[in-house]
């Protein structure tokens, strides 16, 4: 019988990184060759206390880390949480419970730290469910034939909502600027919830002004929105193969970002995009489920739907935290009873929810629903239903109307949306 590997925290030296990064690369099967370049650049943005990895004979074998985060919840405040990355287990050691204790470790110090919640994108979706994690947000990419979405080709700016804004094409270095500024109202607004926040490395790396070999970056063109008082409200990013057959354009445009604050905003960015010379198809890149776009087309048949699935999971930590940090439109109460075997948020928590204030308390009152952690993950950000949990099993309705009483308070007016993968 092996030994089991040893799970630590990652070292702080360039070598042990580079270890690290060797068994993230087996683990993604990206090859296992890792460059001085790509380790200095990764030791930048990497938390040696909060990078866990498995060692058996002095080589990591798996790999876990966590980065601190603010998640945008209904009403627009932003709470801290845990996000999880770089999950990878090497081929010859899985199934060997090392997930599950670094994920043990990972959790108990987010707790400690006073985290509301843990986050993560996940590549599988049977994997996290086990671990307290809920489906919270969902994604929907598009490719739209723009011969029959309905408009004009000529693009005349969003002089035609009235608002006397305009979108200009900038540099990098403008674009890090403007369009980080213009992230912060967009993430901020009530009914955006599921967005996260991005840190100058974040516009550095995605902008390409922080690089590393075989990174795969593709420079993208950057415009950016400003109303008519020259606030960036929204910007885009995106990317155009220059493709031609038999001397007619053949080209993609792929929007790899856009967002802004404002609907006119919004409108004007597809608008622009939409109305580019020589360009046939245009990918939307991860959207909201209810994205504006499909109906901004005189014909929405002309979006084709490419993607449809899970997106961003959460797993609650610190339940009154959480359940009074965001907004209910109405006045309810609800007798919540949380189930948590690893003991983080389990408990009975009654929540007194309205327009004018919120409180949640432990009680010891008969519950309205039972469901465990990861179901009131998912429906934390308003986008789950408590009525099809129910439905299907995996919520317990002691009082009738118990869940349809959930809905009113949880669910929102619009869909939970994270734009960002981490």
């Amino acid at each position: 019988m092996p030994n089991r590997p040893e799970v630590r925290t990652l070292a702080d030296t360039p070598d042990a990184l580079r270890d690290w990064l060797r068994a993230l690369n087996t683990g993604f099967y990206r090859g296992t060759e890792v460059t001085p370049e790509e380790v200095e650049v990764r030791r930048g943005g990497t938390d040696p206390e909060r990078t866990q990895g498995a060692y058996e004979d002095g080589r990591c074998v798996a790999t876990f880390r966590t980065t601190p985060q603010r998640l945008t919840v209904p009403g627009g405040a932003a709470l801290p949480s845990c996000a999880v990355t770089n999950v990878t287990v090497s081929p010859t050691h899985r199934r060997r419970g090392l997930l599950t204790e670094m994920m043990a470790n990972g959790l108990a110090a987010a707790r400690e730290r006073g985290d509301a919640f843990a986050s993560l994108i996940s590549a599988e979706y049977p994997i996290y469910g086990r671990y307290g994690f809920g489906a919270a947000a969902w994604t929907t990419e598009w490719e739209v034939e723009v011969a029959r979405t309905g408009l004009g080709r000529r693009y005349s700016g969003p002089a035609d909502d009235g608002d006397g804004g305009r979108v200009d094409l900038v540099d990098a270095a403008t674009y890090r600027e403007t369009a980080a500024a213009a992230h912060e109202r967009f993430r901020a607004q009530p009914q955006r919830q599921g967005a996260i926040d991005r840190t100058d490395r974040w516009w550095r790396l995605y902008t390409g002004g922080l690089r590393f070999p075989g990174d795969g970056f593709d420079s993208p063109f950057l415009a950016v929105y400003r109303d008519a008082d020259g606030v960036p409200r929204g910007a885009v990013a995106y990317t155009v193969d220059n493709r031609w057959e038999s001397k007619q354009p053949q080209q993609t445009a792929t929007v790899d970002d856009l967002f802004a604050s404002t609907p006119e905003g919004e409108r004007a960015l597809w608008r622009y995009v939409l109305s580019m010379d020589w360009v046939l198809k245009v990918r939307t890149g991860l959207r909201a489920p209810d994205d504006i776009l499909p109906l901004l087309l005189p014909d929405p048949r002309a979006a084709r739907t490419l993607t449809h699935a899970d997106f961003l999971w959460l797993r609650p930590l610190d339940v009154p935290a959480m359940l009074e940090a965001r907004t209910y439109a109405v006045p309810g109460t609800l007798v919540l009873d949380v189930r948590d075997k690893a003991g983080f948020a389990g408990g009975r928590y009654r929540l007194e929810a309205g327009p004018d204030g919120t409180s949640c308390r432990t009680t010891h009152d008969e519950p309205d629903l039972s469901l465990d952690a990861g179901e009131l993950g998912a429906l934390y950000l308003g986008d789950e239903s408590a009525v099809r949990l129910a439905a299907l099993g995996r919520i317990a309705e002691h009082r009738a109307g118990g869940a349809a009483g959930a809905d009113t308070l949880f669910r929102t007016a619009r869909r939970a949306w994270c734009p960002d993968i981490f």
